[in-house]
């Protein structure tokens, strides 16, 4: 069949991005994708890479000189990078970890100026306060609540790269992707403005990185470090603890403080603020929200960032090993057969439902949509009341 000019032009301009091709690229791994792909057209390039026994960021990287560019990823560029994607309009923010995946196609927030200018004054004044100063990089002028919801841990962030390639509907796809040191995808953006084109372009220039050769180093993740035993534990003052809180926001300090991971902290917790549910629960929660129309949150994160959406969710459906949301602009991937359990919980006076994989990380967690210093919606309680029970 033949190229459709246009389509030709774009390719040619994508190509442009990277002039010279990468040393870095491992010849025989590219050869290696490209057969497997031949073999497997629908297999997902995270599944490619564990077959191939490498990381993904390193499988994309065979690409450059031709459909990838390395971008500059020293000191803040990451965060840079994402203030300047907010100039791109409609995008597609895709956030993953090993068992579910949250796409959200809109337009992220943006902090109006005076808040902008207010961030940075507090930013520069946070230098004696270690915590606050961690907060403010993780800042990048905007994605705080809206369509494009995202929470950022920067300091995870090590590569970056631009993708211009043909997507599977046969148009031209862009899209910045990063990943952590170990080589995992952390995030990712994908253009959905085709009059934005030219400022992803620009935004690509000025970001390319000076050495296109360069080796990409990525490391072995860490072993999981093992749970501290229950005996070494303060319960009764972790219990005491929990039942204090007035913030949900303050669960993750209060686990560090007795250090103890999280799925832990659902069989330590005081007595009747925490139901086990089966893993299956995650089906007749997605069901019954859409059933009821009810507006919902999802939290999905990876330890790089956490991606959240509210809103209602109209249509779910099995398939294979997954559970999934399949709205237009509101995809939920879940690996339910990874799941290994479920949890309803009470913390602070707001109920959620957390699942964790069965190795005990955590894959999802759903919360009622309430207005700040309002009690949660009655629904949501009664349709977490009425899940199964493990």
């Amino acid at each position: 069949m033949k190229t459709h000019h246009r389509y030709a032009l774009a390719l040619a301009s994508a190509l442009m991005f990277s002039a010279m091709p990468a040393l870095a690229a491992d010849a025989g791994l590219a050869q290696r994708w490209e057969k497997l792909r031949a073999e497997q057209p629908k297999l997902q390039i995270r599944d490619a890479a564990r077959a191939l026994n490498v990381s993904e960021a390193e499988l994309l990287a065979t690409g450059i000189g031709s459909t990838v560019t390395l971008l500059k990823s020293d000191g803040n560029a990451a965060r840079d990078i994402m203030r300047r994607a907010l100039d791109l309009g409609k995008v597609l923010a895709l956030t993953r970890n090993e068992n579910g995946v949250l796409e959200r196609t809109g337009v992220a927030s943006r902090l109006e100026q005076d808040m902008a200018a207010a961030a940075a004054q507090a930013a520069a004044g946070a230098q004696n306060d270690p915590e606050r100063e961690a907060r403010m990089r993780n800042i990048a002028g905007g994605y705080l609540g809206g369509e494009i919801d995202l929470r950022f841990n920067f300091a995870n962030w090590k590569h970056a790269f631009a993708v211009v390639q043909p997507g599977r509907d046969g148009q031209l796809s862009r899209s910045l992707q990063f990943f952590d040191e170990t080589g995992t995808a952390a995030h990712k953006l994908y253009l959905k403005n085709e009059a934005a084109v030219g400022v992803f372009d620009k935004l690509v220039a000025d970001f390319r990185a000076p050495d296109q050769h360069a080796a990409l180093k990525v490391v072995p993740a860490a072993p999981k470090q093992a749970e501290k035993p229950d005996a070494a534990i303060d319960v009764k003052e972790f219990q005491l603890a929990w039942k204090e809180m007035t913030d949900v926001h303050q669960f993750n300090r209060l686990l560090g403080e007795f250090g103890i991971s999280r799925e832990q902290a659902m069989r330590l917790a005081p007595e009747g603020a925490v139901q086990r549910v089966p893993p299956k629960a995650v089906r007749n929660l997605l069901d019954e929200a859409a059933r009821q129309k009810l507006p919902i949150m999802a939290f999905l994160g990876n330890g790089s960032v956490t991606q959240i959406f509210s809103g209602v969710i109209e249509k779910t459906a099995a398939s294979g090993d997954w559970y999934n949301v399949l709205d237009p602009d509101f995809n939920l991937h879940l690996r339910e057969s990874a799941f290994g359990s479920g949890y309803v919980v009470q913390r602070a006076g707001v109920t959620s439902v957390e699942f964790f994989d069965k190795n005990g990380e955590l894959v999802v967690t759903f919360f009622g949509v309430r207005e700040r210093a309002k009690p949660q919606p009655q629904a949501w309680v009664e349709l977490t009341r009425n899940l199964p029970r493990a």
